[in-house]
């Protein structure tokens, strides 16, 4: 039996003589001989001597340039002491060679020179002398052409020949050197002696004693070594500076922060639904996302391709509304624009360095479902009048039954039904399109309940098949809605009602070109906004309450238009209100046999 108390494990029991079983226990990791597990290894403590790299970017190009200016410095330092002691040497030697060849020039010398004894006191010995203690020169050595010396500083050694070899300066040529003598190192100038004839006679030797020139290299070490450190404390200072300055604009980041925020960047700018925009100062666009791509039309550079950073959004998007409001020309939340047929909802907001940063989102289907909603509470409110219109004509019609006045319901029933069932054969004769005829059939009705009379212009004929009927269906009924609010619209110039109340389409087919004309009897549009009333956002009506905003169907209509390659105009009609002409080529499908003539059509 194997059991388990507390942190003992029961193997058995052992039976001695004599005395009871006994439990026998084994310590953890004991059993069945098994060796003793090692214990588990001390978790290593960091050393408090470890140098640890900084982690700060602002930390790490300071720790960087101070040792670019602890480098530079010592690097100049030895630069500058390296050529220091070999232009001291030289100068020594120079030193060294003037005094001798001043020596030389002494007229008296070389008759001294063949005159007298290499023996002290001579006259060549008092003139060496004489110049040595006058020029500082640790020896002044005369010598003839044996090189016996004839002078001194140890007249000891005067008759002695000279330690270095002075063949070159006997020969006529004049040595400077630095070399080891009688008297230790020195620098040397040795030029040759020559007599009244020109002829070399002997030569004359001085010599500058080498501690004084390495006691002069030594001297100026200090001060350079000064000038050293106080350019790399203006260096360190300078360092400490730009680093507080990287500090402020990097916000404390690591490099490997900021890296992981550039690719943080980069995933949520591609990955959201909403197009960015980034613009500078000067607005040029140095950022734009996918979705933003997608929304302004820019489509995807390809390699070798501009992408449009670095453009100005007015070269790149062109004039108008969107334009204006990227630009902060047009201020505000939630600012409508339409680019490319889509309706785009846009906010802007300043950054610190003068530029912006706009978000797009794309409002087009849900400005469709509002536009359908819309048409929806009008039908709605049609057929709830149409519910209190036929529960009206019921009663009238029980009365006249009641009464016994028999002829008179059969005319009331077939007036009341000819009339709503010629408005519907009227337009499904002259619109051939079943979208485009239900659309003018629910207009009617919703103008029939508004008390405005909605008809076809005469001579309205448009049975061809459509290329994009919805396109058609967006156009006419932009228009119609928009005459329908300017007949109903209240205005000195508006109409009171009854007959006045009037929208009149028109349709007519040009080969393969549709020809759209919407006529109202309303208030009209004064001829300076006949251009604006195209615009992005422009409107002359204020915003109804749950809607974000007017100004966008006739935007929508002109963009149709354009995208056909066709025009759209507003005019005064006669007798007030306004006419919006619609011209949309290759809007009609090519018919399979022979284009009919649309002159013919007309006439029919």
């Amino acid at each position: 039996m194997v059991g388990q108390r507390g942190h003992e494990t029961v193997l058995g029991t052992a039976a001695t003589p004599g005395a009871g079983a006994h439990p026998v226990t084994a310590v953890p990791g004991a059993v069945r001989g098994a060796a003793p597990e090692p214990p588990p290894a001390r978790p290593r403590r960091p050393r408090p001597w470890a140098l640890r790299a900084p982690r700060r970017m602002a930390s790490q190009v300071l720790l960087v340039q101070l040792v670019i200016a602890v480098g530079v410095t010592a690097l100049a330092t030895a630069l500058f002491l390296a050529p220091l002691s070999d232009q001291l040497d030289d100068q020594a030697t120079h030193r060294a060679l003037a005094v001798a060849q001043a020596m030389a020039s002494d007229e008296d010398l070389a008759g001294d020179l063949l005159r007298a004894e290499p023996v002290r006191g001579n006259p060549v010995q008092r003139s060496a002398e004489r110049v040595r203690r006058a020029t500082g020169a640790e020896y002044v050595v005369v010598l003839d052409r044996q090189g016996t010396r004839y002078s001194h500083t140890d007249p000891a050694l005067i008759g002695r020949r000279v330690s270095t070899d002075p063949s070159r300066a006997l020969s006529g040529h004049e040595v400077r050197e630095i070399d080891v003598g009688t008297l230790g190192r020195s620098a040397r100038g040795k030029t040759p002696l020559r007599d009244a004839d020109g002829r070399v006679i002997g030569a004359v030797s001085a010599g500058i004693r080498y501690e004084s020139v390495r006691d002069r290299l030594t001297g100026a070490v200090p001060q350079v070594a000064g000038y050293a450190t106080g350019a790399l404390g203006v260096g360190v200072l300078g360092a400490l500076a730009f680093s507080r300055v990287v500090y402020r604009r990097t916000r404390g980041l690591a490099f490997s922060d900021i890296a992981a925020l550039l690719d943080e960047r980069e995933a949520m700018l591609h990955s959201i639904r909403e197009g960015v925009l980034a613009l500078d100062g000067r607005g040029r666009v140095r950022l734009v996302n996918d979705e933003a791509q997608r929304l302004l039309g820019l489509g995807r550079p390809r390699a070798g391709e501009p992408d449009g950073i670095g453009r100005p959004v007015a070269a790149l998007l062109g004039p108008g509304r969107l334009t204006s409001v990227l630009t902060g020309e047009v201020a505000g939340t939630d600012l409508l624009a339409v680019r490319g047929g889509r309706v785009l909802v846009v906010n802007r907001m300043p950054t610190e360095d003068g530029g912006a940063v706009a978000t797009l989102r794309d409002r087009t289907e849900l400005e469709a479902l509002g536009r359908e909603l819309d048409a929806t509470r009008a039908l709605l409110d049609a057929l709830r009048a149409q519910d209190h219109e036929h529960a009206n004509r019921l009663h009238t019609l029980l009365g006249l039954l009641e009464l016994g006045l028999y002829e008179e319901a059969v005319d009331f029933v077939t007036e009341t039904v000819g009339s709503h069932r010629a408005t519907a054969e009227q337009i499904a004769e002259s619109v051939g399109d079943p979208l485009l005829a239900a659309l003018l059939v629910g207009k009617a009705t919703v103008a029939a309940e508004r008390g405005v009379a909605l008809r076809l212009a005469p001579g309205s004929r448009l049975l061809g098949p459509l290329v994009a009927p919805h396109d058609l269906v967006t156009v006419l009924g932009n228009l119609v809605d928009n005459a329908l609010e300017a007949v109903g619209a209240p205005g000195p110039s508006a109409p009171a009602g009854g007959d006045d109340r009037l929208v009149e389409v028109g349709l007519r087919a040009r080969g393969r070109t549709a020809e759209l004309t919407v006529r109202d009897t309303g208030a009209g549009v004064p001829p300076t906004q006949r251009e604006l009333v195209f615009a992005d956002g422009f409107s002359t009506k204020e915003a109804a309450p749950g809607r974000g905003g007017r100004g966008l169907g006739l935007a929508l209509v002109k963009r149709h238009a354009q995208r056909y390659g066709g025009t759209v105009s507003v005019a005064g009609a006669e007798g007030g209100g306004a006419v919006f002409t619609v011209v949309l080529p290759e809007a009609l499908a090519a018919p399979e046999g022979p284009v009919p003539d649309p002159h013919e059509e007309e006439g029919r």
